[in-house]
């Protein structure tokens, strides 16, 4: 039987913080692998592993082999979608101060 892989929705990937960090972490380097990552949170390397495939499924992350170990690098292509997702309630929100501040400069 064949595994059809489905991509993992990206606004579920950066919902926990874990994976958040981990994104943060991979950002400030080209590559890092597991055993540099698995310091900066209180888990071991099988639950770090975890979030980083979830991330991996949903294209935040790209891994290569490099010899015996799994090396890591930020995509962060699909959080254009994100970005995207965002502006909309930015401009919102910048309307609605825009309008606040009118009503108050007529009082």
């Amino acid at each position: 039987m064949v595994k059809i892989e489905e991509k993992r929705d990206v606004f579920v990937a950066i919902a926990d913080p874990t994976r958040r960090k981990i994104i943060r972490l991979l950002a400030d380097k080209d590559e890092v692998a597991l055993h540099e990552l698995t310091p900066h949170f209180q888990m071991g390397r099988t639950a770090v592993s975890k979030h980083l495939t979830i991330l991996r499924e949903a294209d935040l992350v790209k891994n290569r082999r490099a010899g015996r170990e799994t090396r890591y690098r930020l995509n962060p292509v699909p959080l254009q979608e994100v970005k995207d997702w965002l502006s909309f309630y930015e401009q919102f929100w910048n309307d609605r101060a825009t309008i606040l501040k009118s009503i108050l400069e007529e009082e």
